[in-house]
């Protein structure tokens, strides 16, 4: 007997979904844990799996279209099977359906259109092309006018360069001449973006740890010396990235400091007794936080590793719930972005945030006289309802001595 096919909530905090691709297709049958879909949720890009077997007779919602939890999708059945008492149902909400998503398209065209196109006597090209993927392309020796675009309105956006995999048909030289002679898209009207599920999720929960979590903020300076000279070393034989140091120092601190690794729940404080700290990742259309479980009791060699994984799935939307979901601390990197420092808002259900800078050389006194060391700001954000001011600077004199000095992270 045929049946709906409802949309479900394939993470922890999904309202609605997006289907970015069916790879079932009308008429086509499946098996139990077969992919039906590949569905955009408020943080990535997720896998529907079949939990039963037939056939799809009918897609409710194409793909680009929305569709909140809990809502038919499909209609799956035997083949040949009469689904017309289904359709008459959701006859209504269909058209209702699609007629969104005309809309959405429309204005979505219609807002992001480049200004008028250049006079016939202009040899200029006119590319939909962000600067950094135009950047990507030129590096990549690739042409451009090869790639589809699959940012609004066709705008070819950095992933498309990176997932281009055709081999270079022309020269350096031809490359960088055409490149001379491409404008890289400018407005100078302006344009109404459609607020993905994504950011709009980022912005609710953000809104509501800064408006109903009291933050606090204190910034120390860190002599970075010590941890440049050993990751020097290490990398003599390994590749470690900075971040990697970065999780274990402050892991191993955090232990000693457990109302910093900590949440309120209710009318009662819990200290994690767990260490997992996230470490946010900038995405095209907003950030995410994967999570290195039990970062303290892992060596930097094994977290540098985690880290390698987890971002490479972070910035091709593969994140499984479980691994950008309830860290009990947060860490949020702009260094290599040329940032002095900054505050961070707190990322529940964690009640603190620290904020990293850029390493910069920076005249210091020492002993009486200046001398230049490589110095980093570092500010952490607290929940002033869990953690006392005394508590945070008593971790953060820590966390600098250790980062100062190391060898104390063993100990």
């Amino acid at each position: 007997m045929a049946e709906k096919l409802y949309m479900i909530a394939l993470s922890p905090t999904m309202e609605k979904g997006t289907i970015v691709k069916w790879n079932i297709k009308e008429n086509e049958s499946f098996s139990e844990g077969d992919v039906l879909c590949e569905v955009e949720t408020d943080k990535t890009t997720m896998d529907y799996e079949a939990t039963d077997e037939g056939t799809i007779l009918k897609i409710l919602i194409p793909e680009g279209g929305k569709a909140a939890v809990g809502e038919p999708i499909a209609i799956f059945g035997e083949p040949g099977e009469d689904i017309s008492d289904l359709l008459s149902e959701e006859k209504e909400e269909i058209e209702n359906v699609e007629e969104k998503t005309q809309i959405e398209k429309q204005v979505e065209t219609k807002n992001t259109t480049i200004p008028k196109e250049i006079p016939e006597n202009n040899d200029l090209k006119r590319i939909k092309i962000s600067p950094l993927a135009r950047k990507i392309a030129l590096m990549k020796k690739i042409d451009i006018s090869k790639i589809k675009g699959t940012g609004p309105g066709g705008r070819i956006v950095k992933r498309d360069v990176e997932n281009y995999t055709a081999e270079p048909v022309r020269t350096v030289k031809e490359i960088k001449r055409e490149y001379a002679s491409i404008q890289v898209e400018t407005r100078d009207e302006d344009v109404v973006i459609p607020l993905s599920d994504k950011r709009r999720i980022i912005g609710e929960r953000l809104s509501q740890s800064k408006y109903t979590a009291p933050h606090f903020y204190l910034t120390v300076s860190v002599d970075m010396s010590n941890v440049l000279e050993n990751r020097k070393m290490l990398n003599k034989k390994y590749n470690l990235s900075l971040n990697a140091f970065i999780i274990k120092i402050v892991a191993n601190t955090l232990k000693k400091h457990r109302r910093i690794n900590a949440t309120l729940n209710n009318d009662s404080i819990i200290e994690f007794g767990r260490v997992d700290i996230a470490l946010a990742v900038a995405q095209e259309d907003g950030l995410i936080t994967p999570i290195v479980r039990n970062a303290d009791k892992k060596g930097i060699l094994q977290i540098d590793d985690e880290l390698k994984t987890l971002i490479d799935k972070a910035k091709n939307n593969k994140l499984d719930p479980e691994e950008y979901t309830n860290a009990t601390f947060t860490i949020s990197n702009l260094g290599s972005f040329g940032v002095d420092e900054f505050t961070a808002i707190i990322n529940p259900p964690g009640s603190a945030i620290l904020a990293i800078g850029m390493i910069k050389e920076t005249p210091v006194v020492e002993n009486g006289e200046i001398v230049i060391k490589p110095i980093m700001k570092m500010t952490l954000s607290s929940d002033h309802r869990v953690i006392d001011g005394a508590l945070a600077a008593a971790f953060m004199k820590d966390l600098k001595d250790t980062f100062e000095n190391p060898i104390l992270a063993i100990l």
